[in-house]
């Protein structure tokens, strides 16, 4: 594809992608002029994406070994140069979860991962599973890099990294999500709260896009409840990211969450991370 405008990347876990677009995530999708959508949660069939996007759309899927669960995909305006599904060991089930593809953009080619890991259970053989695909991922992290310096890994990742990614982290603090286990993989991908080069390089030298933009405050978050007044006291949690090796990084110009303005209007329990990359400069190294 080309453009002589920022790169529009999307990623949103749509809780289910018939009922989002019966919703209102059509009428989104048309208003937001995205160049390339990552979904989790799709659990639907290829052939249903291909009804609701309509033929303006590349569509890569790849469905859940269980039918009606998980589910990734990614959708873009021009066709992917290559797309790889596997994550892990032969014996390791990562379908559903994990999906790569390479696009041609003004010349350079920008590496794209649509990802939903696992929401886990403490105690349980879930979170056992959770921590595989988590080893798995870190695993691919630097193959990654290796194979393109412009990479982004996208989606709901299910953890909270920091305090301020979660609203009420006090009493979540056993809960999976934001395990310590859990988070100390963060700090291998980003670095570790406080400590050195801590999104700037550190660990695997990754950067969350989203933290780097928002800065140290709370949030944003991108995932509610759908219990009680979570939405309306915007108690939540920010699970859905965009994480990106440092080059592509360098390149966003600005990063949004699509929040719904009403609880009524919402057409999934998250909101859409969206974030321009302006490849069109000269940061071709």
């Amino acid at each position: 594809m080309s453009s002589a405008k920022p790169l529009r990347i999307a990623s949103i876990n749509t809780n289910g992608v018939r009922a989002a677009f019966r919703k209102g995530m059509g009428e989104w999708l048309n208003a937001r002029d995205v160049d390339i959508l990552a979904i989790q949660e799709v659990r639907a069939s290829t052939a249903d994406l291909e009804g609701l996007l309509g033929p303006d759309w590349n569509i890569l899927h790849d469905a859940a070994t269980a039918k009606g669960r998980a589910g990734v995909a990614l959708v873009s305006r021009a066709g992917a140069a290559i797309h790889r599904v596997a994550l892990g060991a032969e014996e390791f089930d990562s379908a559903g979860r994990w999906l790569e593809a390479d696009y041609e953009v003004n010349g350079q080619i920008i590496t794209v991962v649509s990802t939903y890991v696992h929401s886990g259970e403490t105690d349980t053989p879930k979170q056992v599973e959770k921590y595989k695909f988590l080893d798995a991922m870190l695993a691919r992290l630097p193959e990654l890099t290796e194979h393109s310096p412009r990479a982004l890994v996208l989606g709901d990742l299910n953890v909270g990294h920091r305090t301020l990614d979660i609203k009420n982290w006090r009493g979540n603090k056993k809960h999976a999500g934001f395990l310590p286990e859990e988070r100390e993989y963060f700090d291998r991908i980003l670095g570790a709260e406080g400590a050195p080069g801590y999104n700037e390089g550190a660990g695997l030298g990754w950067v969350d896009v989203g933290r780097k933009w928002a800065g140290e405050v709370d949030g944003p978050y991108t995932w509610w409840s759908q219990r009680g007044q979570a939405f309306d006291n915007d108690t939540g949690w920010r699970l859905d990211y965009h994480l990106a090796s440092p080059l592509l990084a360098a390149s966003v110009v600005n990063y949004a969450v699509d929040r719904a303005a009403a609880y009524d209007q919402r057409w999934s329990d998250h909101s859409p991370v969206v974030v321009d990359y302006d490849l069109t400069g000269d940061n071709k190294s």
